[in-house]
């Protein structure tokens, strides 16, 4: 009897064994997915059949760095388990991960979370639907609040009689002084710059009153509204354009130098054939004066030297907004930029 009660307890205690295994691996691919989600960088989708041995190779030419990219990924336990759907932080380094060259990349994206915050140059402004005109005060201020944060309450008057209706959602922005190129001063275009999200909660009959649902930056009283479009975080690498010659315009924030992390923006756009995914290089190219045998002076052109990387996240008709990838060295506006050379 006492030997029938151990076997059942043994088979239970197994039950309970594979059904704690199956819980640890299968849903942890689900839960991966969504723990990376948020997260700036390379990701892959894993296919059936896929392994990172075989990853490895496929995008290092080597399948000998798959630790490395075991290593990147932190959710996987089992690095000979992976599972189709689970995404997959690919490793950035020299040759890791190269840029397409004819297509797409399948199954590959860019997560850029910030991407409803970068701004964008354009020739003709937006027409504005609203302004910000006041900040609701509480009893403790004594004065009007100058920046306006999350979960403040605002007044808002109209534009050209658009009805802001309760429940719309709109962009905060502002626009900064117009942008002309530094050597010929010809005129590129107006720079909006982006400041939050604003939700309608009430409607009067001369303004409405919105709530501050998100600040990308500090929100100012004079503040435009423009309706909110939810960019895709998720962006698919895309072929770049052969034959691309550019340079950076500005930095989005107006620094004066600029390095990997930095936004910014890019001379060219969609009558140039940019879209959005797309790589570029930036570079600089040397100039040598040389002596010639009669003693006369002639300047050549040295071989260009790549010193950094965009992708293109954001695209009008002849502007870009652009995230630096990657630099080695830091740089100014009017910087170059170039097609990748395949």
């Amino acid at each position: 009897m006492n030997g029938k009660r151990i076997s059942q307890s043994a088979a239970l205690l197994i039950a309970i064994s594979f059904f704690l295994m199956a819980t640890l691996t299968a849903p942890q691919a689900a839960e991966s997915a969504g723990s990376v989600a948020h997260e700036t960088g390379f990701y892959y989708t894993v296919q059936k059949g896929d392994t990172l041995w075989d990853l490895s190779q496929k995008f290092a030419d080597t399948p000998w760095v798959w630790p490395e990219m075991w290593q990147e990924n932190k959710q996987i336990a089992n690095p000979h388990r992976i599972y189709p759907g689970e995404r997959i932080r690919l490793h950035r380094r020299e040759g890791v991960f190269k840029q397409p060259a004819q297509k797409p990349v399948e199954h590959v994206s860019y997560d850029f979370s910030p991407i409803d915050q970068v701004g964008f140059i354009r020739r003709t402004p937006v027409s504005p639907r609203g302004e910000i005109y006041k900040v609701r005060e509480g009893p403790r201020w004594k004065e009007t609040k100058r920046m306006i944060n999350d979960g403040d309450i605002i007044y808002l008057r109209p534009i050209d009689d658009v009805s802001l209706e309760i429940g719309q959602r709109y962009t905060s922005y502002r626009t900064l002084q117009p942008i002309k190129t530094r050597k010929t001063d010809k005129y590129i275009g107006i720079q909006h710059y982006l400041s939050g999200v604003v939700e309608i909660i009430q409607q009067e009959a001369e303004y409405s009153i919105g709530l501050v649902v998100q600040t990308y930056r500090p929100i100012k009283i004079g503040d435009l509204l423009m309706p909110y479009n939810r960019r895709q975080p998720s962006i698919q690498i895309q072929p770049s354009q052969p034959g691309i010659e550019g340079q950076i315009i500005e930095s989005e924030e107006h620094r004066t130098i600029m390095g990997e992390t930095n936004t910014a923006f890019f001379d060219k756009g969609k009558v140039d054939g940019i879209r959005v995914g797309q790589f570029y290089n930036i570079y600089y190219q040397d100039k040598h004066e040389f002596k010639t045998k009669t003693e006369e002076k002639s300047k050549v052109l040295l071989t260009p030297v790549d010193i950094g990387e965009l992708l293109v996240v954001h695209t009008e008709n002849t502007t870009s907004t652009v995230l630096i990838t990657n630099s080695e060295n830091e740089f100014e506006a009017g910087a170059r930029v170039r097609s990748p050379i395949q």
